[in-house]
């Protein structure tokens, strides 16, 4: 027989045991509530890829995470957002935003890279296409309306001829670079700190041109304040309808559209990538985060994970060859 102080205490474990497990069961129910999707990215904040993020963080939530916010994490020319989600914890909730160069272009041009982008990545989603616009400013006579009057005038102004890119290495500076080895002529690349000052300058005449995303031009150009004179796409752009592009000048090779997309952690499980690629699908196609990118001069341009992995294989073929022929090193 069982004495009574017995059975109290045998019925104040089991109160205790039921009281702990009811106390995992709901911290495990929080902990789930609670979880974050953090969007890193190396732009700073009003950028377009930041105004990319925040939309689609706005969007994401409560379908995907209860929670999502955008970090910025600047430094190094982006490699430090970039490590920052290799060094994250492969669950789906750490999301690496990133423009191309950073995944296509820097493995060729730094020498030593903290991150390898097949290897330490999974992609996960595009996120937007845009073109580059090259623009001329003040400093250049309002006869010089293409590329073939500016190259004239450049050829006339040696010392005056030279165009601004958002950074040494970047889409814009080789776009630039590309454009003036086709036609013969030395143009002085000048490197900023990102789009805004080179636009700055180029409008301010500081500089005679300048070659950045055409989001960062709209505003200037409708204002009559610079010119914008090619634009890089297979296409006209349906933001500057009347301005030729580069490859109806004659700039054959000079084709191309940049992106902005997102990654996550390479041993991230396939389901949750699945996961993470349906709710930025459902985002994108958002008629308010369509309207808020045009305002960037970006297109929402969602795709497929195996789709993105093969525009990264694109680009990494194209550009170490073209890195590799101006000599360009970032480490330099």
């Amino acid at each position: 027989m069982i004495d009574s102080g017995t059975s109290r205490r045998v019925f104040l474990q089991a109160c205790a045991a039921a009281f702990a497990t009811r106390s995992l069961a709901a911290s495990a129910q929080v902990s789930s509530d609670a979880s974050v999707t953090r969007f890193i990215l190396g732009s700073p904040p009003g950028s377009a890829l930041d105004v990319l993020c925040r939309r689609v963080a706005d969007q994401i939530q409560p379908g995907y995470s209860r929670n999502a916010v955008v970090e910025t994490r600047s430094g190094a020319s982006g490699q430090i957002a970039v490590a920052t989600v290799k060094a994250a914890e492969p669950d789906g909730m750490t999301v690496l935003a990133t423009p191309m160069p950073h995944m296509g272009i820097f493995p060729h041009s730094y020498r030593k890279l903290p991150y390898d982008p097949v290897a330490d990545f999974a992609p996960v989603a595009m996120g937007a296409t845009f073109d580059l616009a090259f623009a001329v400013g003040p400093a250049v006579p309002a006869a010089v309306n293409s590329m073939a009057t500016f190259v004239a005038w450049a050829k006339a102004n040696p010392s005056r001829a030279h165009f601004g890119s958002p950074a040494a290495g970047s889409t814009p500076h080789f776009v630039g670079a590309l454009a003036a080895r086709a036609a013969g002529v030395a143009i002085t690349h000048i490197p900023y700190r990102g789009p805004s000052p080179a636009v700055t300058d180029m409008v301010g005449g500081q500089v005679s041109a300048a070659c950045v995303p055409i989001g960062d031009l709209l505003q200037f150009a409708n204002a009559g304040r610079c010119r914008i004179i090619a634009t890089t796409g297979a296409a006209r752009n349906r933001f500057t309808p009347g301005v030729a592009t580069f490859q109806e000048q004659g700039f054959r090779d000079l084709v191309l559209n940049d992106w902005f997309a997102f990654f996550v952690p390479q041993k991230t499980p396939k389901a949750q990538v699945l996961k993470l690629n349906t709710a930025l699908r459902a985002a994108l196609s958002n008629p308010e985060v369509v309207k808020a990118l045009d305002e960037k001069g970006l297109t929402a341009a969602w795709s497929s994970p195996a789709d993105l992995a093969a525009r990264l294989k694109a680009d990494l073929h194209k550009w170490g060859p073209i890195v590799k022929s101006f000599g360009f090193t970032a480490d330099s």
